[in-house]
């Protein structure tokens, strides 16, 4: 019998009756349907409210990520009982649709099948939406950070138009199948283009940048049960496109251009171009997102919000854990109380965790 995944189970399973109100009879008598599970089959399978319980946790217990006060907002679907690539991606587009709900961005998982000897599925998307990057003979088109997916795409039979914003399809793979893509329709995916209230110009940067970050990586692992295709979203921080996604010199690198287009002189540090261009940028990046009713954080808020959720969390007397390298903003840190603050980087579970690219 596998002792870990038993132990985890026993964890998750405590928790999660003690935290929703359940009996205790109800518990023991669920722990003995799991352990003879285990003991048959090498493992057991959720319900669905254990599922949904178990990732709302796993945002929870998230070290990285500073919006996590709306945890018990995460809408679950389950959608374990698929099993060919055709039907994961229909539930994919289903995903974005449901979550970009007009711009008005909904936190949601879509969880598919639970790993085992005899089961395997993956994304190879890093996000399900994202721009293709090329490394071509006139230089470095679109965003940088996937080159490496748009070749695999491209081996697939994929081919973009060399555009700097072209949304990469969806790959799939069930067990040791070869894998499947399949286009997004256009009328999925809502960008936003990014304009300036008050520099005119900033319009002919022609920049965009998708509502949605869902991000399909990761892998889901709840009370020793490992899910490896479990995208989940929740709604933009705006520095993570103005101060990262377009700002970083391994992105989309427009501080120059945009220093340039402010008349500022970029050839000398000490004229802070890049803190101006990239305070313009932010500023851009939140007015356009609002200005078109898509839902957006600005990180001071966001800040704000994950001091709420420090309080809830004391007074419900569980431990703040959190990765401070993550949870600061990457710009203006120093402003908000999490830069002052240390947090224990204790890994709790469920959680979502790396995994390796399929690739």
């Amino acid at each position: 019998m596998d002792k870990e995944m038993l132990k985890e189970a026993e964890q998750f399973i405590h928790t999660f009756y003690r935290e929703t109100n359940k009996s205790e009879i109800d518990m023991q008598i669920r722990l003995a349907e799991i352990t003879e599970a285990i003991q048959l089959q090498g493992y057991y399978k959720h319900t669905f409210k254990e599922l949904e319980y178990g990732a709302k946790l796993a945002w929870r217990n998230s070290n990285r990520c500073i919006g996590r006060l709306f945890w018990e907002s995460l809408y679950v679907i389950d959608k374990r009982h698929l099993k060919t690539e055709e039907e994961m991606k229909d539930a994919l587009l289903e995903h974005i649709d449901y979550a970009t709900n007009k711009g008005r961005i909904r936190p949601v998982i879509t969880v598919f099948s639970q790993e085992t000897v005899q089961n395997s599925v993956r994304i190879w998307n890093h996000q399900l939406i994202r721009y293709a990057g090329y490394n071509t003979k006139q230089g470095i088109i679109g965003d940088p950070d996937s080159f490496a997916f748009t070749e695999e795409c491209q081996k697939l039979g994929w081919k973009g138009s060399e555009g700097p914003f072209d949304v990469l399809p969806l790959v799939v793979q069930v067990n040791n199948n070869a894998p499947k893509m399949y286009d997004i329709p256009d009328e999925l995916v809502l960008e936003v283009p990014i304009r300036h209230p008050d520099i005119s110009s900033f319009e002919d940067l022609h920049l965009k940048w998708y509502s949605v970050p869902i991000i399909s990586s990761m892998r889901l692992e709840i009370g020793g049960i490992h899910y490896p295709a479990a995208p989940f979203n929740g709604w933009y921080m705006g520095t993570e496109i103005g101060a990262r996604n377009l700002a970083d010199e391994g992105r989309y690198n427009t501080l120059p251009r945009i220093g340039s287009l402010m008349g500022i002189d970029i050839k000398r540090n000490s004229s802070l171009w890049k803190d101006r261009a990239l305070l313009e940028l932010n500023i851009a990046v939140l007015h356009s997102f609002k200005e078109d009713g898509v839902s957006i954080v600005d990180h001071h808020t966001a800040a704000q919000q994950f001091k709420l959720f420090e309080e809830r969390e004391k007074e419900s007397g569980r431990q703040i854990t959190g990765n401070w390298a993550w949870l600061i903003p990457p710009m203006s840190p120093a402003t908000t109380h999490i830069f002052h603050k240390p947090y224990k980087n204790e890994i709790k579970k469920p959680n979502f965790f790396n995994q390796p690219i399929p690739y």
